[in-house]
C-alpha cells in the first residue's frame, strides 16, 4: 500500500508540475524569472504533499526536520533570486546599461530625405483597425467564422509602409469547426494609400495566437526551444507575401536577470510551424522587426540618464535625457525605424533632440533639435481645428524642405482621418492644416516663406528646346487645373504644358510637330513655351 502511495503522489506532482509548464510555458533558463517561480511552485507542492501524506498538524510542522528543509530550500532560492536581481540592476551596473546601445549622432537633412506622399504612412493603429474591420465585415463568407487579429504589425513590404494581422478563429466552437483547413487569409494594409486587402492564402495559417493547445504559436515556439526566453512576437510577411511569426530571443548581458538585448531571432512559418533561429546580425533583410519599439526605448532611456552613474539619475539629474511619452515609426532604406522625441529629465515641455533606432539592427541615431514636444505639435494642430473637435494622432516626424516638421493626422468621432497637419518642429506656432497631403505641405510651404523661414529659391535650371511629332498625349487635373502631358519622337521624357498657360494645347494630336521650350524636372519637365506647326505658326508663351 505505501508503494502505491508513493506512486500515487509521484504522478500528482508530476500531473501538477506537467500542467503548469504546459499553461505558463517557462523557459528552462537560469536567466528566466518563469523558471525560478516554477521550481519554487514545485517545492511548495512537494512540501504540501509531504505534509498531507504525513497528517501533521500545527506543532508538528514546525518541528519536522523535513519540512524546515523545504523551507530553507525555499528561502535560499528566494533570497538568490533577490540578490541575482539586485546584482543585475542599473543600481550597481550604470556604466554597463549606459553601454548597451551605441548612438551615433546624425545630420538631420542628411540622413532623411524628402519621403514622396505614397511612402508616408498615413494611419496609425487605431485607424488600421477601423480599416480592417469594415474590411473583414464586407466578407460574407468569413465574417461569421473569423475576426481580425488586433496585431497590425507595421513593416515595411515591396517598399512599401503596411500593416498587416492575421485573421482569429471567433470563439472556441468556430475554432472546433475549422481548425482543420487553418485561418484562410490575413489583412494588409497600405498605411500610405489606404488600400485594405483581405489576401486568401491556397493553405491556411495553422499557427496562430488564437489556438489552443499544442497549435498555439506560443506554445509551439516552446516545445521548439524549451531553454529561449522569448520578446515580443509579431506577425510579418516575407517578400512574396508567405506569413511569419518572428519571435526575438533575448539576451541577458548583465549579471542573471539584466542587460536585456536581443541575440537570437526564430522565424516561424504560420502555415507550416516549420522554424530557423538565425543569430541578430544574420536575420534576412525582409524581416522588419527583432527589436520592440519599447525595448529601444528602454535602452536609449538607460543611454541618456546613467552618463553619470545611477544616483545622478535620481537626484542631481545632471545631463540626463530621456524620450517623450509615445513613438511612432518610418520606413527608410527598406527598413523600418522607431521614432520618438528626447527630452530634459527635468522636463522643460520641449525637446532637446529626437532618435531614430532600426528594429531590425538597433542602429540607432540621435539629431540635435531643438523644438516643441510631440504632445504640443499634437495640441497646436488640434487648436487649429477646434472647431470641428478632431483629435491627432501621435507626430510622424517628415523632412519638409530641409525642415524638421511634425505630420500629423486629425482624426473624427468615428476614428477616420479627416485632415492633415504640418507642425514646424522649431516654430511649432507655423501650423499647416489641409484636406489632402499635397495640400497641406503646399499651405506649409507658403507658411515657410511668409514667416521668413525659407527664402524663394532662384530657379536656376537651364531652358532647353526640343522639336518633334507629338507621340503621345493624356490629360489630367491638378488641384483643378488641366494639365496635358505630352511624348515626342526621339525622346523618352514627359512635357508637362498647363492649359492655363497655354490655352493652345488644346488643339494638339498625335503626329502633329511642335516646338517647346522646357526646364527639366523630376516626373515630368515643364513647358516654358510652345509653338504648333499647322501651316502658319501659333505660339503661346508663359504668362
Amino acid at each position: 500500500m505505501k508503494g502505491k502511495r508513493k506512486l500515487l503522489i509521484a504522478i500528482i506532482v508530476i500531473l501538477a508540475a506537467g500542467i503548469y509548464y504546459y499553461a505558463a510555458l517557462p523557459a528552462v533558463n537560469i536567466h528566466s524569472s518563469d523558471t525560478w517561480f516554477f521550481v519554487i511552485f514545485l517545492l511548495a507542492v512537494l512540501a504540501v504533499v509531504y505534509a498531507v501524506r504525513k497528517k501533521l498538524g500545527k506543532k508538528e510542522l514546525t518541528q519536522s526536520k523535513i519540512m524546515k528543509g523545504f523551507g530553507v530550500v525555499i528561502l535560499g532560492l528566494g533570497i538568490i533570486y533577490l540578490v541575482g536581481a539586485l546584482l543585475s540592476s542599473p543600481i550597481i551596473n550604470a556604466k554597463k546599461y549606459q553601454k548597451l546601445m551605441e548612438v551615433e549622432e546624425g545630420e538631420f537633412t542628411e540622413d532623411i530625405e524628402e519621403l514622396s506622399f505614397d511612402k508616408i504612412p498615413l494611419l496609425d493603429k487605431d485607424t488600421a483597425e477601423i480599416l480592417g474591420d469594415r474590411k473583414m465585415g464586407s466578407m460574407v463568407d468569413m465574417v461569421s467564422q473569423f475576426e481580425v487579429d488586433n496585431i497590425y504589425s507595421q513593416i515595411n513590404y515591396q517598399d512599401n509602409p503596411v500593416r498587416v494581422s492575421p485573421l482569429r478563429y471567433a470563439n472556441l466552437i468556430k475554432w472546433f469547426t475549422n481548425r482543420s483547413n487553418g485561418i484562410p487569409a490575413y489583412i494588409r494594409i497600405n498605411m500610405a494609400t489606404q488600400t485594405t486587402e483581405l489576401v486568401k492564402l491556397e493553405e491556411g495559417i495553422k499557427y496562430t495566437t488564437s489556438e489552443h493547445f499544442n497549435r498555439n504559436i506560443y506554445r509551439h515556439l516552446r516545445f521548439a526551444h524549451p531553454t529561449y526566453i522569448y520578446g515580443e512576437l509579431s506577425f510579418e510577411i516575407d517578400d512574396n507575401g508567405v506569413p511569419y511569426w518572428i519571435a526575438p530571443v533575448k539576451k541577458f548581458n548583465i549579471g542573471l536577470f539584466g542587460g536585456e538585448t536581443v541575440g537570437k531571432v526564430v522565424l516561424c512559418n504560420a502555415i507550416t510551424g516549420d522554424t530557423k533561429t538565425y543569430k541578430i546580425e544574420n536575420v534576412p533583410e525582409w524581416v522588419d522587426r527583432a527589436y520592440s519599439a519599447d525595448l529601444l526605448v528602454q535602452l536609449f532611456d538607460y543611454y541618456g540618464t546613467l552618463k553619470h552613474g545611477f544616483f545622478n539619475s535620481v537626484l542631481s539629474q545632471k545631463d540626463c535625457l530621456e524620450t517623450t511619452d509615445g513613438y511612432n515609426y518610418l520606413a527608410l532604406d527598406d527598413d523600418v525605424w522607431m521614432y520618438t522625441g528626447v527630452t530634459s529629465v527635468n522636463g522643460d515641455q520641449s525637446n532637446v533632440g529626437f532618435v531614430l533606432s532600426n528594429q531590425r539592427t538597433m542602429e540607432t541615431k540621435y539629431y540635435k533639435v531643438e523644438g516643441a514636444t510631440e504632445a504640443s505639435a499634437m495640441s497646436s494642430a488640434e487648436g487649429q481645428v477646434q472647431n470641428l473637435k478632431y483629435t491627432a494622432t501621435f507626430p510622424l516626424l517628415l523632412n519638409i524642405a530641409d525642415e524638421p516638421t511634425y505630420f500629423i493626422a486629425l482624426k473624427d468621432d468615428a476614428g477616420l482621418v479627416k485632415k492633415y497637419a504640418m507642425v514646424n518642429v522649431q516654430k511649432y506656432q507655423i501650423v499647416a492644416i489641409g484636406d489632402s497631403v499635397s495640400q497641406c505641405e503646399d499651405n506649409y510651404l507658403e507658411l515657410l516663406l511668409s514667416n521668413g523661414v525659407k527664402e524663394v529659391e532662384e530657379d536656376t535650371r537651364e531652358v532647353k528646346t526640343i522639336t518633334g511629332k507629338i507621340t503621345k498625349i493624356a490629360q489630367a487635373v491638378l488641384e483643378g487645373t488641366s494639365h496635358y502631358y505630352i511624348m515626342v519622337e526621339e525622346s523618352e521624357d514627359i512635357f508637362d504644358i498647363s492649359v492655363v498657360d497655354f490655352i493652345d494645347v488644346v488643339r494638339c494630336e498625335v503626329g502633329q510637330e511642335i516646338t517647346m521650350e522646357y526646364k527639366e524636372d523630376k516626373k515630368a519637365n515643364t513647358v516654358m513655351s510652345l509653338e504648333i506647326q499647322k501651316g502658319q505658326t501659333e505660339k503661346a508663351e508663359e504668362e
